[in-house]
């Protein structure tokens, strides 16, 4: 009878160890998960903090860069316009002058040198415009695309127009509308220098939530998957996610290039 009490007593001591043994080991694991999910999300935090530090870096960095530009332009402008434009125009007045002085059977002679440098004046005021944003900023979003291209259409263009669909909604940021226009500026400088396109073509279409802007050319193109990324193309893609805007640009060989930027209201 002891021996049966004794083996009892036995028995429930070693189920009372087990489950102080197994209670132990719940409590271990628990911790230990636990301890191993606040790693986990303290760790995936300080990731987070590191990619968004890192990204306002690069917006700081990008913003820092387009304000340099931005007013090295704004140096260039008042350069081409001041200096460059009274060169011009003193030369001109000067041919003027000759040409009064000489017989009329060479004022002819004087007619070409005149209307060049008379043109050339004009280019150089407009192109000063353009380099300005508060002359942009002024002139407007739309009068200032259209007046680039009307500028551009002189130098080498078949046509280059200007299509707007929509009710216009104004940009509550003036900044964005600057850099948007540089943007197309960029695009519109490599359709004359690489694209030996005839005609160019800018559609602003207005919508509720966004600005589509499409750019093409009909040039020779280019692969975009093989081309060499220049600086032109990153400055472009830089800008665009400066004002939080997308940016998509399609290209083959021989078949012209586009460009399609939207550009979020709100």
């Amino acid at each position: 009878m002891m021996q049966t009490t004794e083996r009892i007593a036995s028995t429930a001591s070693e189920r009372y160890l087990l489950m102080y043994m197994v209670g132990v080991l719940v409590i271990i694991t628990s911790l230990v998960i636990v301890f191993f999910v606040v790693f986990q999300k303290r760790k995936n935090k300080l990731l987070l903090d590191k990619i968004k530090q890192q990204q306002e870096f690069e917006e700081e960095i990008a913003q820092a860069q387009t304000e340099t530009q931005e007013q090295t332009l704004k140096n260039v402008g008042w350069e081409l316009h001041d200096n460059v434009g009274q060169l011009l125009s003193f030369a001109n007045m000067q041919l003027s002058i000759l040409k009064m002085q000489v017989g009329d059977e060479l004022k002819d002679k004087f007619k070409d040198t005149t209307e060049a440098l008379s043109q050339s004046l004009h280019e150089v005021r407009q192109l000063s415009r353009t380099l300005n944003n508060e002359v942009i900023l002024n002139v407007g979003f739309e009068k200032s695309i259209s007046n680039e291209l009307k500028r551009l259409k002189k130098m080498k263009f078949a046509s280059a127009e200007l299509k707007v669909f929509g009710d216009k909604i104004e940009f509550k940021n003036r900044k964005h509308e600057i850099i948007i226009f540089r943007i197309l500026q960029e695009f519109l400088s490599n359709s004359v220098k690489y694209s030996e396109a005839e005609n160019l073509t800018v559609t602003l279409n207005y919508t509720k939530e966004c600005l589509a802007i499409t750019a093409e050319d009909d040039g020779i193109g280019f692969g975009v998957n093989t081309v060499k990324k220049g600086a032109g193309l990153l400055n472009m893609k830089s800008r665009a996610n400066l004002v939080n805007a997308n940016l998509n640009i399609t290209s083959q060989p021989n078949e012209g290039v586009k460009m399609v930027i939207n550009y979020p209201f709100d």
